[in-house]
């Protein structure tokens, strides 16, 4: 019997507040990992996090407070 599993694995905050998310999918066979692959992305400070996990939402609404926020948004207007 073949399987897919697909969960998140990995959730970074970055000094800056951005959030890096990765995403592994997994092709199983009989109990034996066949394969691996990984998909990521990034979440800027205030961005809608609606349709993410509620793990990756739970470390966002903690990461990102209002002074978080603003110092990421005064440093894009800066560069």
């Amino acid at each position: 019997m073949i399987t897919k599993e697909v969960a998140i694995d990995k959730i970074e905050a970055l000094e800056n507040g951005i959030i890096q998310v990765r995403q592994v999918t997994r092709i199983i066979e009989n109990g034996a990992e066949l394969s691996r692959s990984f998909n990521r992305w990034v979440l800027a400070p205030g961005v809608d996090i609606s349709n993410q996990d509620p793990r990756v939402q739970a470390i966002c609404n903690a990461v990102w407070t209002p002074e978080v926020i603003a110092a990421f948004n005064a440093q894009r207007q800066a560069a």
